[in-house]
């Protein structure tokens, strides 16, 4: 990535940390088009996932999906399986808030494949793309899948130590239970 993208993606990266979300937009979609200007395929997905995040932080799904499209294409592409899981995951995360519970599951099925086949998929990782197919499985009524999705997130928050996902997850199941 260039200087000038480096520094509007640090830039933004601030500025939502301070939730002044329109500068954020503003550097991200700069830095989109440097990226894209300058060719640099692996640099401009991380753009456009950035902004793509922007775009879910202001409620805007609509634009975030086709950013996530794009950056899901991209990773394709360049074959590298922990960055597609993670944007194929987010994307499932928009679909699924968008109510298309047909788009949202595939992405998550796709990204639980990848990170389970990789050898060095982080246990938060691999729980947080379990969670939200928990929650549409759960939505869905299909119970017993919910609960073994629960429970194999909840064991992998505890090994991340994440205690708002063991917490979480541990709620979920006392509630399924039931």
């Amino acid at each position: 990535m260039s200087d000038a993208a480096i520094k509007l993606a640090r830039q933004a990266g601030r500025a939502r940390r301070e939730n002044r979300l329109a500068d954020a937009h503003r550097d991200l979609v700069e830095a989109v088009a440097l990226c894209r200007q300058a060719g640099v395929q692996r640099e401009l997905v991380q753009a456009l996932k950035g902004l793509g995040q922007i775009e879910r932080d202001l409620g805007r799904g609509d634009a975030a999906q086709p950013l996530y499209e794009e950056a899901v294409a991209i990773c394709r592409r360049e074959g590298d399986p922990l960055t597609l899981a993670h944007t194929v995951r987010h994307l499932g995360d928009i679909y699924q808030d968008m109510g298309r519970v047909e788009l949202a599951e595939p992405c998550y099925d796709e990204a639980l494949a990848l990170y389970r086949s990789h050898e060095r998929t982080p246990p938060l990782d691999l729980a947080n793309a379990i969670r939200p197919l928990a929650i549409l499985k759960d939505d869905a009524g299909e119970v017993e899948e919910a609960r073994r999705l629960w429970e194999e997130a909840r064991d992998l928050y505890a090994v991340a130590n994440v205690r708002e996902g063991v917490v979480e997850s541990t709620a979920r199941l006392a509630r399924l239970s039931r």
